[in-house]
């Protein structure tokens, strides 16, 4: 399951194509939320 969502996290980091920091920051933190909602639906 880390390995599954280590690929995610880092598919979604080189696809957003951010230019800042600050962009993919952003993009982390929702990345992270999507993650979240969907671990709470599985319990």
């Amino acid at each position: 399951m880390k390995r599954i969502l280590s690929v995610l996290l880092a598919s979604l980091v080189l696809l957003a194509g951010c230019n800042t920091i600050e962009g993919i920051g952003k993009d982390i933190k929702t990345g992270g939320e999507k993650i979240e909602d969907a671990a709470a639906k599985k319990k």
